[in-house]
């Protein structure tokens, strides 16, 4: 494969999108399941706006996807290898 500027201006844009301590958390708990927004907002303690903001740019990135079933959306983690990334991480920091 070869490695354009398109490629890398594409890994600049997803590891910017989890270059926030909040999407982290978003990330690693979609990984475990889906969740709604107000679900989320419960667990990172922000307020629903930003959460959604959160979501919006995770979505853009084509890290996560949504679902609707009624009247709430559900979200869910659309490449689970981005958690690779943070095992790699954590080897770092170790």
């Amino acid at each position: 494969m070869k490695k354009d500027k398109q490629y890398f201006q594409n890994q600049a844009q997803i590891h910017k999108a989890l270059a926030n301590e909040s999407r982290l958390v978003i990330v690693d708990r979609l990984h475990q399941r889906e969740h709604s927004v107000s679900e989320l907002t419960d667990i990172i303690g922000l307020d629903q706006s930003t959460v959604s903001k959160h979501l919006s740019v995770l979505l853009s990135s084509g890290i996560v996807t949504k679902r609707k079933e009624k009247n709430v959306v559900y979200y869910r983690l659309l490449t689970p290898c981005v958690i690779e990334m943070f095992r790699c991480a954590s080897k770092v920091i170790k």
